[in-house]
């Protein structure tokens, strides 16, 4: 009789059981992503900000027991009207939570597995024009002349940083992650490695990783003149000799901060009247322009993509016009006759 009474699936783990609310489950994977050596420290945070933010407020209240497919189906629905990256980050978190308990044996199944395809919706890379890379040139440097009213005297980095993504492709992160021993515009062909990123961890300073946002994407590419006119400027400013001396930095030579650049570029741009320029969209800039002239396997490899599919669908913005070949053709085959 007990025997018959036994569900096929017995939980062994001594913490959880389907009957724990979910706060417990949370508090649980955070202590086990604390054990996983693969992930970043910046990765871990974002994994709890993203739980502790888009998920728990609409659990916190349930066992684990009560949050099935449908629950799940329903937050990530609601979360994606608002915005389809909030949905994707709470679907992410939500499926590797879950997927904790049901390899610790507390829960049968995964919810996530059974919840309706996310759908991204359709949207063209912006890149920008070379008219519009002057103006945001020319929006700069009225801005370093120290023409703002606010914040500190510009010391002319913001100019040199945006000429570097121009010239790299890189990350905003990357960009600011440079050495004085990643960069070499004394050669024929002047190149600049990528070969770091600037992290912003909770409750640490600003800190320089030493890869970029992946191991893969680690590259180093020949840059163009302009380019290396701006390195070479910034070189003869500082003070640090030492080949680890970052190429960006705070007077106390520190590193930059990513989100005070991107304040900085929205400053300088808001002057000449200009806005939704950000840092990124110099990338998917440098990506359109390499893929019209050359081919998007070209632009891919400078982007450090290991699929071009990627550089298509997220860098690349769409050329509308069609080749005029086709006018040739067209002509050819129905000319009216004389």
């Amino acid at each position: 009789m007990k025997l018959s009474e036994r569900t096929q699936f017995q939980p062994s783990n001594l913490i959880l059981t389907p009957d724990s609310a979910f706060p417990e489950l949370v508090t649980y994977w955070l202590e086990d992503l604390g054990l996983e050596d693969h992930l970043a420290k910046a990765t871990k945070e974002l994994y709890e900000r993203n739980m502790r933010t888009l998920v728990l407020p609409a659990f916190k209240d349930f066992t684990l027991r009560e949050i099935g497919v449908a629950r799940c189906d329903r937050h990530i629905k609601l979360l994606a009207r608002q915005s389809y990256n909030r949905a994707k980050q709470a679907r992410n978190v939500m499926r590797l939570a879950f997927g904790l308990a049901v390899r610790h044996e507390v829960l049968p199944r995964n919810p996530m597995d059974g919840i309706a395809k996310l759908r991204k919706p359709q949207r063209t890379p912006d890149a920008l024009t070379p008219v519009e890379v002057n103006a945001v040139r020319a929006a700069i440097a009225h801005w370093e002349t120290g023409l703002s009213s606010s914040g500190p005297k510009p010391d002319g980095q913001l100019g040199q940083i945006v000429e570097v993504l121009l010239g790299t492709s890189s990350r905003i992160g990357e960009a600011l992650a440079f050495r004085r021993m990643d960069v070499d515009v004394a050669s024929a062909v002047p190149t600049m490695e990528i070969a770091g990123t600037i992290v912003c961890l909770k409750g640490e300073p600003v800190q320089r990783q030493d890869h970029p946002k992946t191991s893969k994407s680690k590259r180093t590419a020949a840059i163009p003149s302009f380019t290396a006119e701006a390195v070479r400027s910034r070189l003869s400013k500082l003070t640090d000799p030492s080949p680890e001396a970052l190429l960006f930095c705070s007077r106390e030579g520190t590193p930059l901060s990513p989100a005070n650049v991107r304040r900085q570029l929205r400053q300088a741009l808001k002057l000449a009247g200009l806005s939704g320029i950000t840092p990124h969209m110099f990338r998917r800039t440098v990506a359109t322009a390499v893929s019209e002239a050359a081919d998007v396997e070209l632009a891919a490899e400078l982007l450090g993509h290991t699929d071009p599919r990627i550089t298509i669908q997220h860098y690349i913005r769409r050329n509308q016009m069609v080749n005029s070949k086709t006018a040739d053709i067209l002509e050819s085959a129905f000319a009216k006759p004389e």
